[in-house]
């Protein structure tokens, strides 16, 4: 049975551990707030812009880029997209379980694959794996720039354009809310036009300088601010995963307190009701 100060130390431990945790939420709150801020104000940008790229792709042929020109798939390029840090619930176990049904799902379909990672915590899973991973993006956690969206997105379409992959899927958490993060697997190559019922009437485009000039400059930028959105949905995520994690760690810490010190107070009851009956008994021996 554990003693007095063994369970006055397990209370002091857990109240340590409470203070760690609610530091942590709190830190997190004000991580988010920014990361939604960032997310908020890029989702319009980057929504347009799809939108111009799918209306303006639509009359013309698709081998005026080659981002826009498919061709017969033999390897698939697969990117997952984790955080650095963990502490943070299942945020990452569930876009690492849904990376590995994607890869397992081309394999049985015939595709050879290869995986990039973003994030320690995918890299170490596939590490420990065994498992021979093409690219590795570690450290952007918190750090997310416009410049290192546009590394990732260069080197994806680097490699496409030589053929190293002919197709790329990123996989990723998108922000819903603060309670809830869905995973999403994007087609990110080729770039394919999206057909709309009001584009079932030809469209007529006019476009200076040229046509090539004009997709040479707007199709890496698509790539680049589609790589861009899914980072910073993914470090919201993140942040509100970790937030969420922490409060519910608060909360089970404060439950535990209140056991230990329930427990606590029995003990000491029950030790000093034994106290007064040693005293009792002495004093009725002494009578005798």
């Amino acid at each position: 049975m554990a003693t007095l100060r063994d369970i006055k130390r397990r209370i002091n431990s857990v109240k340590s551990t409470a203070k760690i945790t609610r530091a942590m939420k709190m830190v997190s709150a004000a991580k988010l707030r920014r990361a939604q801020e960032r997310m908020f104000a890029l989702r319009p940008y980057a929504d347009k812009i799809g939108e111009v790229l799918s209306s303006l792709s639509q009359p013309v042929e698709q081998d005026v880029h080659p981002l826009l020109m498919p061709r017969p798939r033999k390897t698939v390029e697969v990117l997952i997209l984790t955080s650095d840090k963990g502490l943070c619930g299942a945020f990452n176990s569930n876009v690492i379980k849904a990376g590995v049904n994607l890869i397992n799902r081309l394999k049985s379909e015939g595709f050879e694959v290869s995986i990039s990672t973003i994030g320690r915590k995918a890299r170490d899973y596939f590490k420990r794996r065994g498992v021979e991973i093409r690219e590795v993006w570690t450290g952007l956690s918190g750090k997310i720039t416009y410049s290192s969206a546009q590394e990732v997105a260069r080197n994806l379409m680097e490699h496409y354009m030589n053929e190293t992959f002919d197709e790329v899927h990123l996989v990723y958490n998108e922000f819903k809310t603060v309670v809830a993060q869905k995973v999403v697997e994007l087609k990110l190559l080729p770039i394919a036009p999206v057909e709309h019922e009001t584009d079932k009437e030809m469209k007529d485009f006019l476009f200076e300088p040229s046509e090539e000039e004009v997709f040479n400059r707007l199709l890496p930028k698509s790539i680049e601010i589609l790589v861009y959105r899914a980072m910073l949905e993914s470090q919201a995520s993140e942040e509100a995963a970790r937030m969420t994690a922490m409060e519910n760690a608060t909360t089970n810490a404060e439950d535990m307190i209140d056991r230990l010190t329930l427990e606590y107070n029995k003990a000491r009851q029950a030790s000093i009701t034994k106290e007064l009956m040693d005293i009792v008994g002495g004093a009725e021996a002494l009578k005798e």
